[in-house]
């Protein structure tokens, strides 16, 4: 089996979090060829998807994580599996390499997730689409009518639609001074559409990532838990990691949602919930495998590559 990836540069990634090297660890276990390729490495030529790879050794060292061979050309439609998994902010050029791999796809190759599911299933407004697993959430660029939401709930979440990370993420309240300001800020005076939540307190429980491998959820969420010097609940921010078990809660949102990603082509996401709410459906790089596989013994990677290989080989 051969396989290629899609990643940011390998060198800059943090091993002990990051969750592309988890599936390539788990990947490479079974005797999986890999081959790495950076997003501007890929074009089309006379419809055909090449690129210039890497051939990739990779190991679960913090020191030395990774070793290429030479690099070659390659049509990425001789790969079985493509793991697309390029972090945001999501635009043109993630769009632009969206249609490589569409022909990719088109020539016989497994790509995960589905290109056409990365453009469609944005993953912050991707979750209107189940408003009763949500808190109440607004989508918008008028300041206006983000400032009618602040009155009503008294306290929001704004985000942007196309970051990852916790990256511009704020919290406000009816009583901050600068809400104006972070209004016209996050939406360049009410020219970017945005996302707005009314604000769960349950947050300082965590914020659960819980992964979805083939429309089924797994068994263990890694709970984010914000420090007192930073609202958010992202790894990257400073919060704290702790495995727990799923609630009734969680389950139901897994339930409700797995068979409509499944349905759209995308076979491993990593959704977040806080509370008994979901926020997000993350499926362009989700991670949080290594945390769960470290504290908890759970191995996600290791059962996404059971699911592809029962399914679809």
């Amino acid at each position: 089996m051969k396989l290629a990836v899609i990643m940011d540069p390998i060198e800059k990634i943090i091993p002990e979090k990051d969750g592309t090297l988890d599936l390539l660890l788990a990947a490479q276990d079974r005797n999986y060829e890999l081959v790495y390729f950076e997003q501007q490495n890929l074009r089309i030529i006379d419809g055909s998807p090449l690129g210039k790879g890497r051939p990739l050794t990779v190991k679960d060292d913090i020191e030395q994580w990774f070793q290429f061979s030479n690099d070659n050309e390659y049509c990425l439609s001789d790969f079985d599996v493509i793991l697309m998994r390029k972090d945001p902010p999501f635009n043109l050029e993630y769009i632009y390499c969206t249609y490589v791999l569409d022909l990719a796809q088109n020539q016989g190759s497994k790509v995960i997730n589905q290109p056409s599911a990365l453009r469609n299933f944005n993953e912050k407004v991707s979750i209107t689409l189940f408003p009763s697993m949500t808190p109440q959430t607004l989508v918008t660029s008028s300041i206006d009518e983000i400032k009618v939401f602040l009155d009503h709930h008294g306290k929001i979440v704004v985000k942007p639609l196309d970051g990852m990370g916790g990256r511009s993420v704020f919290v406000v309240d009816g009583n901050d001074l600068n809400a104006h300001s972070i209004f016209e800020t996050i939406t360049n005076l009410s020219s970017v559409t945005v996302m707005a939540q009314a604000y769960v307190p349950e947050i300082l429980q965590g914020d659960k990532r819980i992964h979805i491998v083939y429309g089924q959820h797994c068994n263990t969420a890694l709970a984010r838990i914000p420090s007192d010097q930073d609202n958010r609940g992202n790894l990257v921010m400073g919060a704290t990691g702790q495995t727990q078990e799923l609630s009734s809660r969680d389950k139901e949102i897994c339930e409700a949602i797995g068979p409509t990603l499944l349905d759209h082509g995308i076979y491993f996401a990593g959704i977040d919930v806080i509370g008994d709410y979901l926020t997000e459906i993350n499926i362009t790089s989700p991670t949080g495998m290594r945390e769960i596989k470290r504290y908890a013994g759970e191995d996600i990677s290791g059962f996404f590559f059971d699911c592809l290989e029962s399914r679809d080989q």
